[in-house]
């Protein structure tokens, strides 16, 4: 029985839904990934620096076998851990690890023992980088829509609105965990590191591979600590830019709407805010921060988009564009797909 893969043919198991397992530890897993794969882990992070700290000290052999020593308590509970994870499934299990080593041979060879199907990825993990920053590098994607405009107006909500309408978006704020600009990443959480970034827009990307345009938001090179991909990023600036216009009054609600637990954020906002001194000067930062100790939402939110905001991007706006203006999201969301409709039919 056949017990390695390729990493296209893992790819088109992929599609068809198998469950990918990354046995790496979790440091490992939570650096970079396959998007979509499980981690169930071989080792913990400390036992995996112990069974390295012997490889290098005492040698392969006398690794492997404290390697035996940790792993093999454990083995019944991995065997039901992939067993519900592939649930009614009938495809095989497709297992890696960092380079298609003793780790991945490892737990195909427990699957295969307990009666689950299982593949090694020849190649582990490193094969799927590989093909990743290839992919970023020489892939040439299909039309790009792209929606800009000033902070507020509603461009990610657009987007959620298109997507669940079926439409092929690529929501570069979700992919990164972060809004963009200095306030971005508040309530969030942390950002995925800059490899598992691009894993993950070569997923949603690969999910969108049979589509004849991609719909996009306007963002700069890097979103928060990200850097979008240079050569995706460059595509982006190409295509067709959609200018999304609409009152000061909205895109405050927007905001507002955005972030709704402004008096929990009280700390992070005043940071953020004292950050901008260099730029706007200590007067007028002063002024935001009295708006924000009073918790005057709306003035501080108009303030910061007419006296920051909107001078530091207007400069975005593409010399050709097609200006779409909207009283309401879902006007926007009607006007901005009613447009591209009439461009497609066109091409």
């Amino acid at each position: 029985m056949q017990t390695t893969i390729d990493l296209a043919a893992t790819l088109e198991y992929r599609h068809q839904q198998t469950l990918l397992v990354d046995v790496r530890s979790p440091a490992e897993y939570s650096e970079a990934s396959i998007p979509g794969a499980i981690n169930v882990p071989l080792f913990s992070n400390e036992e995996r620096a112990e069974v390295g700290t012997l490889y290098k000290q005492q040698g392969k052999m006398i690794a492997r076998r404290r390697g035996v020593v940790i792993a093999a308590p454990k083995i019944p509970d991995f065997v039901a851990q992939i067993e519900a994870a592939r649930a009614l499934s009938t495809l095989p299990v497709i297992i890696f690890c960092w380079r298609g080593g003793i780790r991945s041979l490892a737990m195909t060879t427990f699957m295969n023992l307990a009666g689950i199907p299982a593949r090694q990825l020849s190649g582990g993990h490193k094969a799927f980088r590989r093909m990743v920053c290839d992919y970023f590098d020489n892939y040439q994607w299909p039309r790009i829509y792209v929606l800009r405009g000033l902070t507020g107006i509603g461009k990610t909500r657009i987007l959620h609105q298109l997507a669940e309408q079926g439409e092929p978006v690529i929501d570069l704020e979700k992919i990164a965990n972060h809004r963009g600009s200095a306030f971005g990443g508040m309530g969030l959480g942390e950002q995925p590191g800059q490899k598992q970034f691009e894993a993950r827009l070569w997923g949603r990307l690969d999910e969108l591979r049979d589509c004849p345009y991609l719909i996009t938001e306007g963002e700069s090179r890097h979103i928060g600590r990200r850097a979008v991909p240079p050569r995706f990023h460059q595509a982006m600036q190409h295509q067709t830019s959609l200018w999304l216009t609409t009152s000061m009054e909205l895109r405050t609600e927007v905001i507002l709407a955005d972030y709704p637990d402004l008096e929990q954020l009280h700390g992070p906002i005043a940071r953020a805010l004292d950050s901008l001194r260099e730029r706007l000067g200590n007067s007028s930062v002063n002024h935001f921060k009295q708006l924000l100790d009073t918790e005057n939402w709306h003035l501080l939110i108009g303030r910061l988009m007419q006296d920051y905001y909107d001078p530091l991007y207007l400069h975005t706006k593409p010399q050709h564009h097609l200006e779409i203006c909207y009283d309401s999201l879902d006007e926007g969301t009607a006007t901005v797909m009613n447009t591209i409709n009439q461009l497609e039919k066109g091409t």
